[in-house]
């Protein structure tokens, strides 16, 4: 029963196959089993392939079937339509498409298997890649906000330095009017005269002017303040909204390149025993020499093709005496006086009509 199914999967003739030795069909049966776990490969691959892109067990199973099915018809097509000849240089200039094909798909099996094969180094490279991400994003998204919070932060600083310097000023004012009441600067003079009172004043109004200032500018500087914290915050949601899209950084591209960034020599050797396996049908019929199998198969095209030859040989035969023989037919047709004179008549009477007719035509115009 299995070696059955192999040789169905090997594309052979069942009807040439059955009837030849118990060699010739395992032979076809290695071919069959050879197509149909390459094709069991390519499920798996393209199982795991798709499943990376619609996280979906069920989706990338079924997908991953279709694309087994379609590996399978490809490689049955390829083995069963490859003919052995008398010269191995035409046998491998028949295959040479064939061989190529079998790469491409070689190579389209090999890469998902590689991906889950080296998924732990992958996962790494990956790692380091959504970390990098992220702090490039962190700084990209700093520097968009950069100028509303440096802006921001200049402008709380320009109202702290005007309440500041404010505050020296008046510092200043008092200074001056108390060491004019002590007499150690200004007139020098013990007591609280004019000078110390117009100095007072200076000071008192100065303070008021503070109170003022410290009023209005820390106004300004708590809606400032207010401003830059819903400026950080929009910043930290800015980056929290886009920290799911860098831990989704995972998919089928994105592994191919992390791949491509280990060692090539592992990789290598994976896609080479893909690529055998891939070939193996190809370069079995290719190396083998002819078996009866192929000796039956040659037989009953080369008898197909003499009866097609025969068929149009009797065909054209046929149809050249039929026109040479009603060739004759119409000639001795010529020559005969009565079909002659039978036709004669006819033809006076539709003339005869035909004149009838116009005459009375004529007629009825006039």
């Amino acid at each position: 029963m299995l070696k059955r199914f192999f040789i169905i999967c090997s594309g052979a003739d069942k009807t040439i196959i059955y009837s030849c030795s118990d060699g010739e069909q395992n032979k076809y049966a290695g071919i069959g089993a050879t197509v149909f776990f390459t094709a069991l490969l390519a499920w798996v691959a393209a199982g795991y392939a798709l499943y990376t892109v619609f996280d979906n067990a069920y989706l990338a199973v079924f997908f991953g079937f279709i694309w087994g099915l379609l590996i399978f018809n490809l490689d049955r097509f390829i083995v069963s339509t490859i003919r052995k000849r008398d010269s191995f240089r035409q046998e491998l200039l028949q295959a040479s498409p064939r061989i190529i094909l079998a790469i491409i798909i070689a190579i389209v099996i090999s890469k998902p298997l590689e991906i889950k094969i080296f998924e732990k180094e992958i996962d790494t490279v990956l790692l380091k890649e959504k970390n990098d991400m992220a702090l490039a994003n962190k700084k990209q998204a700093a520097n968009y906000y950069a100028t509303d919070l440096n802006s921001n932060k200049a402008a709380i600083d320009s109202l702290k330095a005007e309440i500041t310097t404010k505050e020296k000023e008046v510092n200043a004012l008092y200074t001056t009017y108390i060491t004019e009441a002590e007499g150690t600067s200004g007139t020098k003079k013990l007591g609280k005269g004019p000078v110390y009172k117009e100095k007072r004043e200076k000071h008192d109004a100065a303070l008021a002017e503070l109170a003022t200032l410290k009023a209005k500018n820390n106004a300004k500087i708590e809606a400032k303040e207010a401003e830059a914290i819903a400026l950080q915050t929009n910043l930290d949601k800015k980056i929290s909204e886009t920290q799911p899209i860098i831990d989704k950084f995972d998919g089928l591209m994105a592994r191919i390149k992390a791949l491509n960034k280990l060692p090539l020599l592992p990789s290598l050797f994976i896609m080479l025993l893909f690529l055998a396996i891939e070939t193996s049908p190809i370069i079995a019929k290719l190396l083998s020499p002819k078996g009866e199998y192929d000796f039956k198969l040659e037989d009953n095209e080369m008898a197909t093709r003499v009866n097609l030859s025969q068929n149009n040989y009797q065909r054209e035969r046929m149809q050249n005496t039929d026109a040479e023989i009603y060739d004759d037919v119409y000639a001795e047709i010529r020559s005969d006086k009565e079909l002659y004179n039978y036709k004669k008549k006819k033809a006076i009477e539709l003339l005869e009509m035909q004149a009838d007719s116009f005459s009375e035509k004529q007629k009825n115009v006039m």
